[in-house]
Order: structure tokens, then sequence, then C-alpha cells
């Protein structure tokens, strides 16, 4: 069937990821993803793990402040481990990745409206996971009187 909506698990290839991440001991999950996102970054004969890292994507800012939990009808139906914090910024360098590769799947979209909402869907993930800025504590003012 190939891709039936714009959704992170809306394909064969991310659907199989899940059902994958089900099947997979709860200590392995972790991993799982992190392969995926980091296969996606340092791809450099096409992105042909995609699908399956805009679904790890969404798996990790579903754990984000901000994030939307992940649909068990859709995605995996197994709870997710805690992601380390180290897979935020993976995550969002793979979408930014694939929302910018010319061989990617962006132009393979045949209608342009699916197109548009998928990459929302890339924008809103990406946005949830950008990583806060650190938090400098500022030292302590005494106040004029």
């Amino acid at each position: 069937m190939g891709t039936w909506g714009n959704g992170p698990f809306d394909s064969d290839a991310a659907a199989d990821f899940a059902a994958g991440l089900d099947e997979a001991e709860p200590e392995r999950r972790v991993a799982m993803v992190r392969d995926v996102l980091v296969r996606t970054i340092d791809a450099t004969d096409g992105l042909t793990d995609a699908d399956e890292a805009v679904a790890a994507a969404a798996l990790v800012a579903a754990q984000c402040s901000g994030g939307e939990p992940v649909d068990p009808d859709d995605g995996p139906q197994e709870p997710m481990p805690a992601f380390p914090d180290q897979l935020r910024k993976l995550a969002h360098e793979a979408l930014a990745r694939i929302a910018t590769d010319p061989c990617g799947p962006a132009p393979n979209w045949v209608d342009p409206d699916d197109a548009k909402q998928w990459q929302a869907l890339l924008t809103r993930l990406r946005a949830v996971l950008v990583p806060p800025p650190p938090t400098v504590p500022l030292p302590d003012v005494e106040r004029p009187t």
C-alpha cells in the first residue's frame, strides 16, 4: 500500500518500524530509535529510512513538553521507555535532513496539499524537539531600598 496519510506512522515502513518496536525487548527500543535517527543523519546515498526516522522523531517528541502523544492505533502499542535527552537533538537533526533533502520523501507527494500537511508535521515535530536553552542562574543582586 505504501503511504496512506501524512501522519508519522502512515506508511508501510513506519508501521513496520512500530511493529518492530512492539516486538523488541523494552531495553532494545531506545537503541532502535537512536539507530534509525543516526542512519538518517549519516545517510550518503539516499534517505532510505526517512519514514522510520519521522516515526522515531514523533516518539521522542511525544515525551517532550508540548509534544503530542502517539496514538497506539497508529504507532507502537507497547509503552516506550523514557528516551534520553540526546535523542531529542538527533531527532531534530534527522527531521532537518529529511525536510531539506532534494532526493528525500518531500518531493514524492502527488497532492500538493498532502505535501504541505506533511511538511507542517515535520515543522511541528522540529519545534517540539528544539532543546530548551540552558538556564543560567542569575547572580543574587541586592535591590535598592
